[in-house]
């Protein structure tokens, strides 16, 4: 069975619920609601054999509303099949976890939350994995400025030199030769 197989028996089953497909290059998208996208995602497991979350990311439709749009991309273990499932989400809204569908849902779910405040209703441990807690933003957000917010941000995140300042290794990135530029042991006189 197919990708496509696959949408046409998730469009039968889950009907007016289903808001849009779309095929693309050979990669099948299929569009639900939120009331039932949860189910969609179960059924996806467990009656056609996507075992993998590869990922799951969100947009920001900044300006339109429903403003967000969830991405959940689902593959079979050995490949044969790729499934992309979007659901619209508004600023509103809570997202179902789909952690009790696939483990590994967990990270990628406090990624989205962290970076675009997409809250997850069930997820057993919601909280930030990027910024720090308490940071009030969502640096993923269209109307966040890209030069950043002014923050309290804790002390321990500036440490007064770079990283690698005076570290073993050196770069010459005024070399035309890439074997020059490339990392090396500094000569110590």
């Amino acid at each position: 069975m197919s990708a496509a197989q696959d949408i046409e028996k998730l469009c039968a089953k889950f009907g007016a619920d289903v808001v849009g497909t779309k095929e693309f290059r050979g990669e099948h998208t299929i569009c639900v609601k939120l009331g039932v996208l949860h189910d969609v995602l179960a059924t996806a497991k467990k009656d056609f054999g996507y075992e993998m979350i590869i990922d799951i990311s969100s947009l920001d439709h900044f300006g339109e509303d429903p403003r967000f749009e969830m991405v959940y991309e689902l593959v079979t273990v050995d490949d044969s099949k790729h499934l992309r499932v979007k659901s619209k989400v508004s600023e509103e809204e809570e997202v179902p976890t789909c952690t009790d569908v696939w483990v590994g849902a967990d990270w990628h779910e406090r990624e989205v939350y962290d970076m675009m405040g997409i809250r997850f209703t069930g997820h057993p441990d919601l909280r930030r994995i990027l910024m720090w807690e308490g940071y009030p933003f969502y640096p993923l957000r269209k109307d966040f400025p890209l030069a950043g917010r002014p923050s309290e941000m804790p002390d321990v995140a500036f440490t007064g030199i770079a990283p690698l300042e005076g570290g073993p290794f050196v770069t010459s990135p005024g070399t035309n030769d890439s074997v020059k530029r490339e990392p090396r042991a500094r000569v110590v006189k």
